[in-house]
């Protein structure tokens, strides 16, 4: 059990580190959010190297995170294309002066790796466990998955849609699915998650799959997600009249 765990973490370490060299000859941090799709994908090679067994539910869970990953770093590169870094990344650079490039590979990039260890357990779970055949949770968690992957990808979408029109130059998005949840992006992601959790389930050590969605969630509601947003908008009138009508994560029900 020991071993994938090993080789899976050994797999991570060495892209991540990759990636930090990257992110420092570029002087870009940014590259790390494009690059955290990719990682699980790697994960999941290592795995199936590790013991080729191709099982269904190995099969479906690595080709519901392969889709997962192609479509959330295309949609970064494309959306971060020509743009300077990231402001939050550009914070921490100026606050971090010349400890930067030590300090961004390690609360940065080998954070993010073992964030993405705890977060990829579905993965793990079901590479750990027995083959088996798939199962009702499998159904059921799939629907979850593609519900919460058409969700975020709707509100990508219609955020993309917003910005490029000229005329909405600083205003919010506050139509279509910004109209149900303020972040519906990211009720999207944990959602896609909590679905890959269900197939975890029906593994022998299906009980660890839950630990990725309940990591994923509590970062995107509490840490890196949401509250960074909210701080960043606070306090324009536009801003806090919208916070009065939309629920902040969870989307209330159209006409509700």
């Amino acid at each position: 059990m020991i071993g994938p765990l090993l080789t899976a973490a050994g797999i991570v370490f060495l892209y991540m580190t990759g990636l930090c060299v990257l992110a420092l000859v570029r002087k870009n941090y940014s590259i790390v959010d494009a690059g955290w799709g990719p990682g699980f994908v790697l994960a999941a090679a290592a795995l199936f190297l590790r013991d080729p067994d191709f099982s269904p539910a190995r099969l479906l869970m690595t080709a519901l995170i392969t889709l997962w990953a192609a479509r959330l770093s295309f949609h970064i590169l494309r959306r971060n294309a020509g743009k300077p870094e990231d402001f939050r990344y550009a914070a921490m650079r100026k606050r971090w002066g010349k400890a930067a490039p030590l300090k961004s590979y390690l609360f940065i990039f080998l954070f993010q790796g073992a964030v993405m260890l705890l977060v990829s357990s579905p993965l793990t779970a079901v590479f750990l466990s027995p083959a088996r055949p798939l199962s009702i949770l499998d159904a059921a968690g799939t629907a979850v998955f593609l519900a919460g992957f058409l969700f975020e990808t709707v509100a990508d979408r219609q955020l993309a849609a917003h910005i490029r029109d000229s005329g909405n130059k600083k205003m919010l998005m506050t139509r279509g699915l910004w109209s149900l949840s303020r972040h519906p992006n990211h009720f999207g992601e944990a959602t896609l998650w909590w679905g890959l959790g269900l197939i975890a389930l029906s593994s022998r050590y299906g009980w660890a799959g839950l630990i990725g969605p309940a990591v994923i969630t509590f970062f995107l509601r509490f840490v890196s997600g949401v509250p960074l947003l909210e701080k960043k908008y606070a306090g324009r009138p536009d801003w806090e009249e919208y916070k009065k009508k939309t629920p902040v994560f969870f989307p209330r029900l159209p006409g509700a």
